[in-house]
């Protein structure tokens, strides 16, 4: 999956960048940009050699007018599409406010919540009104006894309670949905959060700590410090038995088939069989347990832990879960902790961009048809069709040329590339919410009910065929994905905009953006824990074990590069939570070059504004990453998110690059330089 951050990587060089640019660069100095190139030249600075510092060549004027804006966390090439595409979804909600559409149809649906949102006076009479009838069912907790059948209420409305519970592919059955259960219950991002002690985590949990009193005082609770207290230490104690993030990437480790006597088993405490009764999955019989020694350490929690600090726990996570359709006060709450403690925001968005977002996350899918009515272009799909065919066939060579595996494991990996399906633009099967009621005047029952609405829909999987025309993202979602289970490549259709992708556009920029997004999302199905899969999706060693040992080799040696990065204070990138978007990058990348390169037939492309074409491949990459984030987003990111700072992900895979470093003439002594038998290459 992709997705961006931080700034340039000074951290990543020493001494002074020479004002030498070097090759053809250098006769580009103060050229502007043929129509339809691609490249935007106003953002390069020129006073830095490509040679020693390639992001900031091509993104430093960029980076020194830009600043964040104050409603955001980061602010780059990622964020600007989907600001863009949040201003298009506006425009349309606004219409379908007004439209009068008949009732019961999309467009009525959509444009009711919107208006819903934006009718702040109504919420503010409203109060805390909606959440009266389950705050009472909370308080009326009297035992542990009563838990499951409270938390599997709870989770109908969108409230995971310690363990999360849902309905899934089984990994090794991908055909087969089945109840998944993982450890869950936190409310700051990560356990790291609550176990660190350095001098930004302890004022974090001061900063939460006095959020979760906030709020439970704005609800009216009794003693809300005291409470606050008790959420923390029950918090804690969770957070003391979970897994880290990278542990809980192995799909290996976290794949634990047991019936459910045996799940009763980890947790004698529990009732689990109450729990699925009440949770509508009472036909279960079998489930994957995630984690089972958390399992078996919430058993110890659920024993110890005085039912008052659950009701508080339970409580606070009910608020918060509803807090942004609350009165002003909440939502002013929830951002001071959510927004500007944790991101780094230092003003809330508008209260229009709140009122699309939550459009979003309810009903996204009807948006998005309307959305993609608007702004999507035939030809755009029609052109990645091409594209991604291009890179399949780049993948095809790629594999037969590999000097580390055997024809055993090339004929393996070669059938399960054949049999990649490849999504692009918007489902062509779309769900049907003609269930879920919206209302003009209710915006948190809008919510409460969206929630049960997505539950039900996920209840329903079990025991029926996993339906693989389903998407995991919005039409409208400025990103893309490789599922594993599924075998599938996604590009939704907002993606598809100019830096990463423009149909007018220089194919040798295209291919250096949109391709390597192509290439990555590919390289997903390759990386350490993709490659697990087979074409089928189905979790299957399908290595020798020569192989497995030597691709671990490589990608330790490419581990060792991203952890020598350190973008902020003392933490450095952790390569065994973000090693499966290093491969993406650098795989996409690379195959991303060899498709351009097959797609001119053996011919040389023309020399635009001073650049061959190889070169303004690399720029058209380039340019994706161009990025700021707030110090307290990059903090969050390097403990919580599988991807590498953007500055890291647009460095690595070049100077791992042999085609980069001929492009740009890149020599030993420069900066970019990498030796020949120090770059990694897997795919």
């Amino acid at each position: 999956m992709m997705r961006c951050t931080r700034g340039a990587f000074d951290h990543l060089l020493a001494g002074g960048l020479a004002l030498l640019i070097g090759t053809a660069a250098a006769q580009a100095a103060g050229a502007q940009s043929a129509p339809g190139l691609g490249i935007d030249t106003t953002n390069f600075d020129r006073s830095v050699r490509p040679q020693d510092d390639f992001f900031r060549f091509v993104n430093g004027g960029w980076l020194a007018r830009t600043s964040i804006p104050r409603d955001q966390s980061s602010w780059g090439s990622f964020v600007e599409l989907r600001e863009r595409s949040r201003n298009g979804l506006h425009a349309i909600l606004e219409e379908a406010a007004r439209s009068g559409a008949p009732a019961g149809s999309e467009e009525r649906k959509v444009g009711d919540l919107y208006a819903s949102y934006m009718d702040t006076a109504r919420i503010e009479r409203t109060g805390l009104t909606p959440l009266r009838g389950e705050l009472a069912r909370i308080v009326a907790l009297r035992s542990a006894r009563d838990l499951p059948a409270l938390l599997a209420h709870l989770a109908t409305l969108g409230i995971q309670g310690p363990a999360g519970v849902s309905v899934g592919q089984d990994p090794k059955r991908s055909s087969v949905n089945i109840v998944q259960v993982g450890q869950s219950g936190l409310g700051m991002p990560d356990r790291d959060y609550y176990l660190k002690q350095d001098a930004n985590a302890v004022a974090t949990r001061a900063a939460y700590r006095e959020y979760v009193a906030r709020l439970l005082t704005l609800a009216g609770q009794p003693e809300p410090s005291a409470a606050a207290d008790r959420v923390l230490a029950l918090e804690t104690d969770l957070a003391r038995r979970q897994w880290d993030r990278a542990r809980n990437r192995d799909r290996n480790a976290t794949y634990n088939r047991m019936s459910t006597t045996q799940l009763a088993a980890l947790t004698p405490s529990y009732d689990w069989a109450g729990y699925l009764r009440a949770a509508g999955l009472a036909k279960a019989t079998d489930v994957i347990v995630r984690q089972p020694d958390y399992l078996m350490g919430l058993d110890t929690v659920l024993a110890t832990a005085p039912v008052a600090a659950w009701r508080d726990y339970l409580t606070f996570r009910l608020i918060d879960r509803y807090a942004n359709e609350l009165p002003a006060r909440f939502v002013a709450a929830r951002f001071d902790f959510r927004g500007r403690t944790l991101s780094g925001q230092q003003e809330q968005t508008a209260r229009w961009k709140q009122a699309v977002d939550g459009v979003e996350s309810m009903l996204g899918e009807p948006a998005g048809k309307l959305y993609v009515a608007r702004y999507f272009r035939p030809e755009a799909k029609a052109r990645m069709d091409r594209l991604v065919e291009n890179l399949r066939t780049a993948y095809r060579v790629g594999i037969d040329s590999l000097q580390w595996m055997s024809a055993a494991t090339k004929a393996q990996a070669q059938d399960k590339l054949a049999h990649f399906t490849v999504k692009i633009g918007y489902p062509d099967k779309p769900r049907d919410f003609s269930a879920l009621a919206i209302r003009r005047d209710d915006l948190a029952g809008n919510a409460m009910r969206s929630a049960r609405f997505q539950y039900d829909d996920m209840v329903r999987r079990l025991g029926q065929p996993v339906d693989r025309s389903r998407w995991g993202m919005t039409p409208q979602t400025v990103n893309a994905y490789y599922n594993a289970s599924n075998n599938e490549i996604v590009f939704p259709a907002a993606i598809l905009q100019s830096p990463f992708f423009d149909v007018n556009a220089d194919d040798a920029v295209n291919y250096g953006a949109i391709g390597a997004v192509i290439g990555h999302e590919i390289g997903h199905g390759f990386d350490d824990q993709g490659r697990k899969s087979d074409g089928e999706g189905n979790l299957r060693d399908w290595w020798t074990s020569a192989d497995a040992q030597a691709f671990d080799a490589l990608t330790t040696r490419l581990g060792a590069q991203y952890a020598a990065i350190t973008p902020i204070d003392d933490l450095h990138i952790n390569p065994a939570l973000t090693m499966g978007e290093n491969i993406g990058d650098l795989s996409g990348l690379a195959q991303a070059y060899r498709a351009y390169r097959l797609s001119l037939g053996g011919r040389e492309a023309p020399v635009i504004d001073g650049f061959t074409g190889d070169q303004r491949f690399f720029i058209g990459f380039a340019q994706i990453w161009r990025s700021k984030a707030r110090d307290e987003a990059l903090r969050q990111q390097l403990l919580t998110d599988p991807h590498s700072p953007g500055s890291a992900r647009g460095f690595v895979p070049l100077v791992n690059n042999d085609a980069f470093q001929r492009a740009f003439n890149v020599q030993p002594g420069d900066r970019m330089y990498r030796a020949p038998a120090e770059r990694v290459r897997i795919w």
